[in-house]
């Protein structure tokens, strides 16, 4: 298959090394220089600097010849920016339809809400793409450094196209990269999403010093949330508690590569937002999606404390220790009572 991957950060990258050895695979990124120095050494020196790059992976900065013979489109940029990329995609004279009427198939990895709408991505896809196009998310619990290493990753493609979604995961599916099909698009994109917000405040838990037993009621308490606004947007229960649900937060919840739980960790150090940002050097998406989810939970009357807490710390500039104490001191109830 000929797969082009749009974005050339750390996970378009792994992605590209993943699947170059079944696959024709083009990498695209729009900053030359960074192309040229890639082609040059081999490496993605900003992004996975100790990670060879394989090399029957064509690099390109050409954005419409690295689409023109495109089976697969993989995209591989923030959320903030899916949109712009959608739309640069369908300005393309070569994409969909073709004179069989087909096209070739999008998916995304970027995890979020849209910010401003507080969409998720599918309802982004499907107002930017023309109608007939297939489409779908691919999440779960993955850190790029791994899968660009070759671990053994598992991750859900999930498309309300649910033929779609059994036939290219079975093509991007090997031995270190296992790929299961859903057709809840809803559940993947929430739990993919809402987990980041999760790391961050693990992060804080860590960084406080609260303990383990406090990390593993934090993270049972998120999964809660993620499960109650899930729910209530048409989310599967079972899809927030597979993959891209619970898998995803425990791995971004505790592990060391997490970048959202590296900004917990920071703001018990009293590091500025726009310093730990700088300092990370890349997207946390979570620091964005808190502000949509709080709304958008605002909105829909669904309870989540754990997230109204990360956005008060980050947004209302409440200090991290006082917040705790206010989330300690939360009255006792039912444990599945909603709240």
């Amino acid at each position: 298959m000929n797969i082009t991957i749009i974005g050339a950060g750390a996970w378009g990258t792994a992605l590209a090394i993943s699947l170059s050895a079944s696959h024709r695979v083009t990498l695209w990124a729009r900053d030359t220089a960074q192309i040229e120095a890639m082609r040059r050494t081999r490496y993605n020196q900003h992004y996975l600097p100790d990670i060879l790059l394989p090399a029957n992976i064509e690099l390109s900065p050409d954005f419409s010849g690295a689409l023109a013979a495109a089976e697969l489109v993989i995209i591989a940029v923030p959320t903030a920016a899916l949109r712009s990329m959608l739309h640069q995609l369908v300005l393309l004279p070569s994409y969909p339809p073709d004179t069989s009427g087909t096209s070739c198939g999008v998916i995304w990895v970027c995890k979020g809400f849209e910010a401003e709408t507080a969409k998720l991505p599918h309802q982004v896809v499907a107002e930017v793409l023309p109608t007939g196009c297939q489409y779908g998310v691919l999440s779960g619990p993955s850190f790029a450094q791994e899968v660009a290493r070759g671990l053994p990753t598992a991750l859900t493609l999930a498309s309300a196209d649910e033929a779609f979604a059994r036939s290219t995961a079975q093509a991007l599916h090997h031995a270190r990269l296992r790929i299961y099909a859903s057709s809840d698009m809803v559940g993947v994109e929430v739990g993919g999403a809402v987990k980041n917000v999760m790391a961050i405040a693990a992060g804080i838990c860590d960084g406080m010093g609260l303990g383990l037993n406090a990390r593993a009621a934090l993270l049972t308490r998120g999964l809660a949330e993620i499960t109650r606004l899930g729910l209530k947007l048409g989310g599967r229960a079972e899809t927030l508690s597979g993959l891209s649900g619970l898998g995803d937060l425990i791995l971004t919840c505790t592990g060391d590569l997490s970048r959202n739980r590296q900004v917990g960790l920071m703001l018990v150090q009293k590091h500025e937002l726009t310093e730990i940002l700088r300092r990370l050097g890349h997207v946390a998406e979570g620091v964005y999606t808190v502000r949509e989810v709080h709304h958008l939970a605002q909105r829909l009357g669904v309870a989540m404390p754990i997230c109204v807490a990360v956005y008060r710390i980050l947004y209302e500039h409440v200090p991290v220790a006082e917040m705790i104490e206010e989330l300690l001191n939360r009255a006792p109830d039912l444990e599945f009572n909603g709240s």
